[in-house]
């Protein structure tokens, strides 16, 4: 499931931070801040599609880099968010 979420992030990225490039490869672990990919108007986006796409709910408190800042960390939050609610 887990490479479900991360291909499912990635075209999301893909989509609407590089408008469709696909030339920029994007390793599960990148940091999407340090590397200029997200800003904070893109986090907030991100969040948006977590919580639409993947049927969960992100606190305030956990919009911290640890959850968003790359494609590994997002999948992980979504499971661990997922396996909490079960």
């Amino acid at each position: 499931m887990t490479d479900t979420i991360k291909d499912s992030i990635r075209a999301f990225i893909i989509d609407s931070f590089l408008f469709g490039d696909t030339s920029q490869a994007i390793a599960d672990d990148m940091s999407l801040i340090d590397n200029n990919l997200v800003d904070s108007t893109g986090v907030l986006e991100l969040v948006f599609f977590l919580e639409s796409n993947f049927g969960i709910s992100v606190k305030d408190t956990e919009v911290v880099p640890e959850n968003l800042d790359s494609i590994g960390a997002m999948a992980a939050f979504i499971e661990s968010k997922r396996k909490a609610a079960a």
